[in-house]
């Protein structure tokens, strides 16, 4: 049986990448012809579509697992064609990594920063929720995911990160407004707080483990992590946030633990193929021994 024609996988990454087939031929210096006549041949392999002729162009889940398998693909054929010749040109690799938007404002760029630093490597960060970047992993997006999931996908491993603690957090000036008898539930009722976004379970759960109506009250939505932080130290609301983003204003008492002793924790796992090798192998293992240092780990 013939196996693939990475000619193929590769005129589907072009396409998508430039977002049409003219510009894919451009690119690959080929015909828009033998663009379209290349993914034809691919879909009559797999027996499927991989590309929604849309605008622009996107790929189909089959496609974007074929996409992500020809990232490994490149990755390992830069590392191998060095050691079998005596020409190495200077090529910037491309690394796609799923990741909740907490550990990436915390943690995982000191923990890749050596990594950056030593290979012309270009990074791509697909930010999600915890629950979801294993999603991206399973479509072939990305070569790695931070996911709260400890069961490892087929043909994957998990490896265990740490845990990330969250406590509930806002500044003195707020607690002394909004709570000057402590978290009372009429209180939490009607104190602004300021969640993720829509998705975010995080304050519903804290909420309704203190008996509070989710609909009541105003709650913000701020997608940043670091914008999170930023609402808190301007007065304008209470929210949770992991103690390893905010040790430095703890300590300053710019903002306070409204709740001593309460956290809510998630445990994190690295998500990544099986047999890696060479800079993928590098990548994992930075990000596992920065994480078991600055994480809580079950000793601690």
């Amino acid at each position: 049986m013939k196996g693939l024609d990475y000619r193929w996988i590769e005129a589907l990454d072009s396409v998508v990448k430039t977002g049409g087939f003219d510009k894919a031929a451009n690119a690959l210096y080929v015909t828009q012809s033998a663009v379209s006549q290349r993914i034809k041949q691919l879909e009559r392999f797999v027996a499927q579509p991989v590309l929604v002729r849309d605008q622009p162009p996107r790929p189909t889940p089959l496609g974007q697992k074929l996409l992500g398998f020809y990232q490994r693909i490149q990755l390992l054929e830069q590392e191998l064609i060095p050691e079998i010749s005596n020409h190495q040109p200077l090529q910037i690799r491309q690394l796609s990594i799923a990741t909740n938007a907490d550990s990436l404002a915390t943690w995982l760029l000191p923990a890749l920063s050596p990594v950056l630093k030593k290979h012309p490597l270009e990074m791509k960060f697909e930010v999600d929720r915890e629950g979801r970047t294993l999603n991206k992993l399973k479509q072939g997006e990305v070569v790695g995911a931070i996911s709260m999931a400890s069961q490892a996908l087929s043909g994957c491993v998990a490896r265990y990160l740490g845990r990330m603690d969250y406590i509930c957090v806002a500044t003195p000036r707020f607690r002394e407004r909004f709570f000057p008898q402590g978290l009372t539930k009429e209180a939490l009722s009607i104190a602004p707080a300021v969640s993720f976004d829509q998705h975010d379970p995080l304050h519903r759960d804290f909420l309704k483990q203190h008996g509070i109506d989710i609909d009541r009250g105003i709650n913000h939505w701020v997608s940043s992590s670091e914008a999170f932080v930023n609402m808190a130290l301007n007065h304008c609301a209470y929210c949770l946030i992991p103690t390893i983003q905010i040790e430095k204003e703890l300590e300053q008492g710019t903002l306070v633990d409204l709740l001593p002793g309460f956290c809510i924790s998630f445990e994190m796992y690295w998500h990544h193929w099986q047999l890696e090798t060479g800079l993928l192998k590098e990548v994992s293992e930075a990000i596992l021994s920065y994480a078991q240092q600055h994480l809580i780990q079950p000793s601690r």
